[in-house]
């Protein structure tokens, strides 16, 4: 079935009715204004401030019942401008009193505000009404607020996302170390993080440390957890670094505390690191179509796992050009009369969900023959070839509607498919 956007405006303008009271509400950390109006923009009666806690979100749904009950609406539809994380406990405490919630694009309600009154002023109480505005003209989306495993994920990669940047951090302040203390570690241990480097940085950490233990020494220690990969020409290599190292020599037993609290905030992050993706295989295993999400090679269980998480539930999508405008990858120009704009991305969308399928369309162009295949016929028609960056994020759309076909109709991957019968035979004669 083709998505079109246009259907689906008019489906939300004509869920506006005669008998919908539209709430506009401007959500803050503590205090939140709301505003209510019917299907022709007439406001009705006073505004509701009410603040974040169960007092106040009580004293709004009261406020919205008796207020529909007093003009006679039987349906409420409450639109906020998704500010942060703020309106997420309001949202949740909506849906429980069965309130329908949608959310207006922050750039519309700025974009719109002067029309309110002629004046770019702003304050909460003009906000509520200009977002009142934008629900009762269609001009609103349904937010699908993740639930059960897709809930968890969600928390999941946002803590993970956390972890990894810290532990990012954690790795170049070691590296900062080893350029003050140790410049010529790097040419004997090429990654410091492997158990022969972390058993020597833990229990020799300078090079002065190094010298005083000798070779032998050195060996000993290491033998006592690792069999194999180091041996006596190792040790000799990094006794002799040591020895001419230029390393700064003051402040040694600072340096080597603030080695050691590295490489303790190394170790946490790598566990809690761990932890995490051990839960979110967990998750995944309870997920309809997600382990054949991952048959597509070059797609792993964190590509799956971003993927879901930041679009929840893939049976709430008709087709997969709603992820790819949620995504922000859908195409835009500015073309007026003769004059043709260059056309490119939106960007009006989730940028950490472009991101993901940008790390990931990257290896697969390299790696999976089907998307390969695609990125060559992308780059090289001989009619709109496309610039290699263009072509990725070409495919990061067509990643996304394989996702969105192999997680909803639940069945396995097949490149045939991904390419087009036809031109997976043109591309057979090709190559013969």
């Amino acid at each position: 079935m083709k998505y079109k956007l246009k259907q689906k405006q008019n489906q939300r303008i004509t869920r506006i009715t005669e008998s919908t009271l539209v709430v506009g509400a401007d959500i803050a950390q503590k205090i939140h204004v709301a505003r209510a109006v019917d299907f022709r923009g007439i406001e009705l009666g006073k505004d509701c401030v009410f603040h974040n806690d169960q007092t106040g979100l009580t004293k709004l749904a009261t406020w919205m019942k008796k207020l529909g009950q007093a003009h006679g609406k039987t349906d409420i539809v409450f639109g906020i401008e998704p500010t942060g994380h703020y309106w997420f406990p309001l949202a949740a405490f909506l849906k429980e009193q069965d309130i329908q919630v949608v959310v207006v694009n922050p750039h519309h309600v700025n974009k719109t505000k002067e029309l309110e009154d002629n004046s770019q002023t702003k304050s909460d109480y003009k906000d509520a009404k200009v977002i009142a505005d934008l629900v009762r003209n269609g001009k609103y989306s349904e937010p699908k607020l993740p639930t059960k495993e897709y809930a968890e994920l969600r928390i999941l990669m946002n803590l993970r996302e956390k972890v990894a940047d810290s532990l990012t951090q954690v790795k170049g302040r070691i590296g900062n170390w080893f350029d003050r203390f140790f410049p010529e570690y790097a040419s004997v241990f090429k990654d410091w993080s492997g158990k022969a480097s972390l058993m020597t940085m833990r229990a020799f950490p300078l090079p002065a440390d190094i010298v005083t233990k000798g070779v032998r020494d050195v060996l000993a220690h290491w033998k006592t957890e690792v069999k194999r990969g180091v041996g006596i020409k190792r040790a000799e290599q990094l006794c002799t670094a040591a020895a001419a190292s230029i390393g700064l020599t003051e402040g040694a037993i600072a340096a080597r505390m603030e080695l050691r609290t590295l490489l303790g905030q190394f170790d946490l992050f790598s566990e809690q690191l761990e932890d995490i993706m051990e839960q979110v295989v967990q998750s995944l295993e309870k997920i309809p179509g997600a382990a054949k999400m991952m048959t597509v090679p070059g797609v792993g269980a964190i590509t799956v796992a971003g993927f879901l998480a930041e679009v929840g539930d893939l049976n709430n999508y008709d087709h997969g050009q709603q992820i790819i405008r949620l995504a922000g990858l859908n195409l835009t120009e500015n073309s007026s009369g003769k004059r043709k704009g260059k056309t490119g991305i939106s960007k009006r969308g989730r940028s950490r969900l472009r991101a993901l399928l940008f790390r990931a369309v990257m290896p697969m162009v390299a790696k999976n023959e089907a998307f390969k295949a695609l990125h060559k016929h992308y780059t090289t028609r001989s009619q709109n070839p496309l610039k290699k960056k263009q072509s990725i994020i070409a495919l990061c759309g067509k990643l996304i509607r394989v996702l969105h076909t192999l997680g909803t109709k639940q069945r396995g991957y097949n490149a045939i498919e991904v390419i087009g019968p036809v031109r997976h035979f043109q591309m057979q004669q090709g190559a013969a």
